[in-house]
């Protein structure tokens, strides 16, 4: 072996050393990327836009996989959590689903049975009133002849509300009873009724001239006397 091939062989070696310890450098900064970054997890990013108070179902979310030291201990990492849920507050799309940001969707007490019925939206209920809500509902009614009198009556004091529907555009022509009503938008609000409230609820919605909703106070116990619960106008003469 002459020098020129002692000098291609010691190349050839120095040139595998070099990349040997090339090689093991990025090794090395790879292991400490996983030490620092740490094993991924699956969590859940929101689709579009989700509404209030409305319940939340698979198909709003995209799985995304992130470091486990990355995501927050609320981060929501499996979505059975969302089974029965409702959002708090609206979602903005592409943000990270928490559990502080869900809560679980009110629930019927025993006894009782869920009744829904529009509401004018001209009352002021939108976004107002949102599920577990507590209500007074109010139904006024026609005096039956001339000599009678127009009446106000609260009709269910201290109503559940389980569920707020969307703004809906009522159909122009309308019959019945609805042809007294001015109402061009109305919004399905679901309550949970014993059966004897839900009767009565149902009978205002056919034969009341309007039916309306009062928001109660939260905490508020106070019962409704029951001398209080009919009104006419004669009454402040």
């Amino acid at each position: 072996m002459n020098s020129r091939q002692r000098r291609g062989v010691i190349l050839l070696v120095l040139s595998a050393l070099c990349a040997l310890a090339a090689f093991a450098g990025v090794l090395s900064v790879i292991r400490d990327v996983d030490s620092k970054v740490g094993p991924e997890v699956t969590a859940y990013r929101l689709r579009d836009d989700i509404a209030p108070y409305k319940e939340l179902s698979a198909r709003q979310f995209e799985k995304v996989s992130m470091p486990e030291r990355w995501l927050s201990d609320t981060a929501v990492t499996d979505l059975g959590d969302i089974r029965g849920k409702i959002a708090v507050n609206k979602l903005e799309k592409g943000s990270l689903l928490q559990t502080d940001m869900i809560v679980d969707r009110p629930e019927l007490d025993p006894g009782q049975q869920e009744i829904a019925i529009m509401i004018d939206a001209s009352t002021g209920v939108a976004g107002k009133i949102n599920p577990g809500s507590r209500v007074n509902i109010f139904a006024t009614f026609e005096a039956n002849n001339d000599r009678g009198a127009d009446q106000s009556k609260l009709i269910v004091a201290d109503a559940r509300v389980l569920d707020v529907g969307k703004l809906t555009p009522l159909d122009a022509n309308q019959s019945g009873n609805d042809r007294r009503r001015t109402a061009t938008e109305a919004v399905p609000i679901t309550f949970a009724l014993d059966t004897a409230d839900a009767q009565r609820v149902a009978y205002a919605e056919s034969f009341a001239e309007h039916v309306r909703l009062a928001l109660v106070a939260g905490g508020d116990t106070t019962s409704v006397a029951p001398s209080e619960r009919t009104y006419t106008l004669d009454e402040d003469k």
